[in-house]
């Protein structure tokens, strides 16, 4: 993204050429992002159903109890977001090593649909949690559904840098307070569990959201800045001497001045 905003780039990723200029080999028109997409699904999918191992919880329904609840509701629920975000990169797949072109706007709808169903369901288990719980859901409810707001407006306003730079900062919100959700909250650094009753945690919960939003900003920032001068210091070493423009002097015939203005077409081309 930084590059891209340096060089002026109208598109943060170019288009792939038509499938007959991408190799001839299946595994070379294979996208990456959407084999991890699927990857990383299967490997959260999996746990969620067999671990630890002799567990099965593929169940919805409680058939020996006469009232027929439902079951492994909260598995079903991350198995469910798991499962949008595989077919995001099903459709990656398919778009870029399957049809003759690259749909890019399919794309970016299957992965607005992954991070809608995230708002959805994440909103949905803040159901039967202490207050702790939620104000840590709720703060990340917070950046799922304002990412999940710039995929979709993407899908239909494409090519925007401000809906750039915007969904960088929020993706780093997220995945950093995803860390304090999964790991900081239940195995915290210091041992000492966080506690729903204590005025003091649930201040603080709040406190280190706004610490995310001010890191992720930084985070931005820094990358920015080393890209900046990598990219000015790699466009000084590419620059071509006398390629600048030079007055055209006088007391040349017509001959030379038509070879002197031959030599600078030359020259713009190879700059």
């Amino acid at each position: 993204m930084s590059l891209a905003l340096l060089r002026g780039q109208r598109l943060l990723r170019p288009p792939l050429p038509p499938r007959e200029k991408r190799g001839h080999r299946w595994w070379q028109r294979l996208p990456v992002q959407g084999v991890m997409k699927v990857v990383i699904a299967l490997g959260g999918i999996i746990p969620e159903f067999f671990y630890p191992p002799g567990v099965n919880r593929m169940k919805i329904v409680d058939w020996e109890n006469p009232q027929r609840p439902f079951i492994f509701y909260n598995n079903w629920d991350h198995v469910t977001i798991y499962g949008f975000f595989m077919l995001s990169g099903v459709v990656d797949i398919v778009s870029q090593a399957c049809q003759a072109w690259q749909n890019v706007k399919l794309e970016r709808a299957a992965e607005a649909l992954a991070f809608c169903v995230l708002t959805l369901l994440m909103a949905a288990h803040l159901e039967n949690k202490d207050t702790l719980e939620i104000r840590v859901h709720v703060l990340f409810v917070v950046p799922t559904f304002l990412v999940s707001l710039v995929l979709v407006i993407e899908v239909w306003v494409p090519d925007q840098p401000t809906l750039w730079v915007l969904k960088g900062w929020l993706g780093l919100v997220l995945s950093c307070w995803m860390l304090q959700l999964s790991v900081l909250m239940y195995v915290p650094l210091s041992g000492q569990p966080w506690k729903a009753e204590n005025p003091g945690d649930l201040a603080f919960l709040t406190i280190f959201f706004c610490w995310y939003l001010a890191l992720g900003a930084a985070v931005l920032a820094a990358i920015y800045g080393l890209c900046s001068l990598w990219h000015h210091r790699f466009s000084s070493w590419r620059e071509t001497p006398g390629a600048k423009y030079q007055p055209c002097p006088r007391g040349y015939s017509n001959e030379e001045l038509e070879k002197l203005g031959t030599e600078a077409m030359l020259q713009d081309g190879g700059v």
